[in-house]
């Protein structure tokens, strides 16, 4: 691969670069930050270490999939808004079209599928979120009080088991942090290549925070299952602080409860996302064409996985003008550092309900997360592989016993 910078700045040349990586990037969010410096900033020189740093620092204080969000930022630098747009199809329709043709199957041939195989799935989405929230904990809380912002968030979430009760506990640790933390103030850096208005910047949070208010209005006033998907995906995708994993517990709380989507192909779903390369939040497409009500199918997939991702766009367009002056707040490191450390109770919680209650209910399945889990953590073994071998573990397991 050449290093001019002329070829790759047409969206479509961006198109392809990151319809490459979301073909091969597995792993998950932290693995996509590497696949991503290591592609724009070691090969091909689009931005420094240290903006590329700079730039997964704004996209992980920002709400949202931080990967994609990186990804969003990286396209728009190189091709305006098309760019931005033609990074995030390239990275996320693969998984997405697979996850559809996913919840088609199991919804037309369910039956066909082993219930075995699906419960190893379940059983591998333990070890998943496992290991998510001990690599999230060992870096966003590393003190005395931020574990115990940790499990007072924990204990309250599963107290008030509901979307609402998750964003008062994120605002309650925000203010914790700005009590509690003095951030050192970091050294120099790189100014990020990306050129976006302060003006063009209030108009996209404008419109962001228009639609997070307005939309359970119209919900309210326009009773259909279409705005209510779309409230609730929208929601789910603009208070997700801490990446994809994250998203479990609020997507949850809103649809298992209200009937579109039953528990077991909720979980299902979650465990297949796991095996797929790209962005977590594609699992809404999963869940969009698996609605027991219309609009499901390719429909409905597509509504949800766009406005999941609505926010991300929304929110990293609009926050990049102003992260300049941020990046500087030590009151806003302050705040970010409760805020991240409440986000690990979050997925504590979630690991917890519903993840392990509906997965472990024998000594075996708790052998087999076990093992996924040292096979991910341990034996660096790539998440499709752990993915694919509990489906047959758990299938091998429905026959034998």
């Amino acid at each position: 691969m050449t290093h001019t910078h002329t070829g790759d700045r047409n969206p479509w040349s961006v198109f392809l670069i990151f319809l490459r990586l979301g073909l091969t990037s597995f792993g998950g969010p932290i693995a996509h930050l590497g696949y991503f410096r290591d592609e724009f900033v070691t090969r091909r020189h689009w931005l420094s270490e240290r903006s590329y740093a700079d730039l997964v620092a704004l996209c992980q204080f920002l709400p949202g999939p931080a990967s994609s969000q990186v990804g969003i930022a990286l396209g728009l630098s190189r091709a305006g808004y098309a760019g931005a747009l033609a990074a995030w199809a390239g990275f996320t329709l693969p998984s997405a079209i697979a996850l559809i043709l996913f919840a088609l199957g199991i919804s037309n041939y369910g039956d066909a599928i082993s219930p075995g195989a699906l419960h190893g799935l379940k059983v591998v989405a333990v070890a998943v979120v496992a290991q998510a929230v001990w690599g999230m904990a060992c870096k966003l809380c590393t003190d005395v009080p931020r574990v115990t912002i940790m499990a007072i968030a924990t204990c309250v979430v599963l107290l008030v088991p509901s979307a609402w009760g998750q964003v008062g506990m994120i605002a309650a640790a925000g203010i914790a942090g700005l009590l509690l933390f003095k951030p050192n103030q970091n050294g120099a850096h790189d100014p990020l290549p990306i050129t976006v208005s302060h003006r063009a910047g209030l108009i996209w949070l404008t419109l962001f925070f228009t639609l997070l208010l307005g939309l359970p209005v119209l919900a309210q006033l326009m009773p259909g299952q279409t705005v209510a998907l779309v409230d609730a995906f929208f929601r789910a995708g603009a208070l997700v602080f801490g990446g994809g994993h994250v998203v479990l517990p609020l997507l949850q709380a809103e649809i298992v409860p209200a009937g579109w989507v039953s528990n077991e192909a909720f979980l299902a779903g979650y465990g297949a996302t796991q095996a797929m390369p790209g962005p977590l939040f594609t699992f809404a497409a999963f869940l969009g064409a698996s609605m027991i009500a219309t609009p499901s199918g390719w429909i409905g997939g597509l509504i949800c996985l766009l406005t999941i991702f609505t926010p991300s766009f929304l929110l990293v367009v609009g926050a990049l003008p102003f992260w300049e002056q941020l990046r500087h707040s030590l009151r806003t490191q302050a705040a970010l550092a409760g805020v991240n450390a409440a986000v690990v109770g979050l997925l504590l919680a979630a690991l917890y309900q519903p993840v392990w209650t509906s997965a472990i209910h024998q000594p075996q399945d708790f052998g087999l997360a076990l093992i996924a889990l040292v096979a991910l953590m341990f034996w660096k073994l790539p998440p499709w592989l752990v993915v694919i071998g509990s489906g047959a573990v758990g299938w091998l397991l429905s026959v034998v016993l």
